[in-house]
């Protein structure tokens, strides 16, 4: 797919971060655009900021509520898509929408692990499910489900537990992987992008909570493992910091990793869509997440040591030929 002018795109999570500029960004290039988030308040937001870059003139973009991890929501998404753009077919599904959470599978309470886990798996399978039907229609299309680091190195820094997640994110590798020569057999129009982003500045941390638990207070484990956490990344005088100091910590540590990530979430976009037009399927997002797949690739046996993990994935070390 060459160019997105006259396509019909859907966008999961579209409600901040990448999933927002993937919206604005397909929309600048003449794509009309269906999206979905949790939030209602997060959909006016994209639509506004859509409206304020003129982007509304000559596409069309509609905004929907929908949890991705509930099929009967995703079918219901799927048909307004059909009724408000007026059509059978869509040209391009991006499943981004992921959060974090359920960091330990001995530890992490079984409901906040399995809410992880079939967000950012099950929300991918459900979303191909419910609008396979209107990609088999177009002409040509593709299918491009957000993985993660995590979708090939299943850890995240040293003494940090982070199971749902990578579980759920090496799941969608797999499955698009496989769907590359499911669709050259069965569907030969179709395409199939695993995206892999390394450090990309968005809010995941601050809207992975609000879907797990809302806006209710910390409890007692989490407060727990908040420090815990905190201290293992050297946060000072973590290990005494009540609920209020540990929410301010949290806030301020999302702030900073949105203006010092390695890939903005409007870079992160553009490496996307340039990817989908250059037929890649298998698209590293940042240079940083570039060298861990290299490291990871050259020496397996070595990936989950503690030394590794320790400057991975945003180390600067000579490569060499992987």
């Amino acid at each position: 797919m060459k160019d997105f002018n006259g396509k019909v795109a859907v966008v999961t999570g579209g409600g901040t971060g990448m999933g927002r500029e993937l919206v604005r960004q397909l929309a600048a290039e003449g794509a009309s655009v269906a999206t979905c988030d949790v939030f209602p308040e997060n959909m006016a937001e994209t639509r506004r900021i859509c409206e304020a870059d003129g982007l509304l003139q000559g596409v069309r973009i509609t905004t929907h509520v929908a949890d991705v991890a509930d099929e009967a929501q995703m079918v219901r998404f799927a048909e307004e898509v059909a009724r408000d753009h007026q059509t059978d077919k869509i040209h391009l599904l991006f499943n981004n929408a992921g959060i974090g959470g359920g960091a330990s599978f001995v530890n992490a309470p079984r409901e906040e692990w399995d809410r992880v886990f079939n967000i950012c798996w099950n929300g991918v399978y459900l979303s191909c499910r419910a609008f396979m039907p209107m990609l088999l229609r177009a002409e040509e299309g593709a299918v491009v489900n957000t993985s993660s680091a995590n979708g090939f190195w299943a850890a995240l820094m040293p003494n940090v537990t982070h199971t749902a997640y990578s579980a759920a994110k090496f799941a969608v590798k797999g499955f698009t992987e496989a769907l590359i020569t499911d669709f050259r057999n069965n569907a030969p129009h179709l395409k199939a992008h695993i995206v892999m982003p390394g450090g990309v500045g968005t809010p995941i941390g601050l809207n992975s909570r609000r879907v797990l638990l809302g806006d209710v207070p910390l409890t007692g484990r989490e407060m727990s493992e908040m420090r815990k956490r905190f201290a293992a990344m050297g946060v000072p005088g973590a290990a005494e910091m009540n609920e209020q100091q540990l929410l301010d910590a949290q806030k301020e540590m999302i702030k900073r990793f949105e203006t010092l990530a390695p890939t903005t979430a409007a870079g992160a976009a553009k490496i996307i869509l340039d990817g989908v037009k250059a037929d890649r399927w298998r698209i590293l997002v940042g240079e940083d997440v570039t060298r861990l797949d290299q490291r990871v690739r050259r020496n397996p046996e070595a990936a989950y040591d503690v030394d590794f993990a320790a400057y991975a994935p945003f180390g600067e070390d000579e490569l060499g030929d992987a």
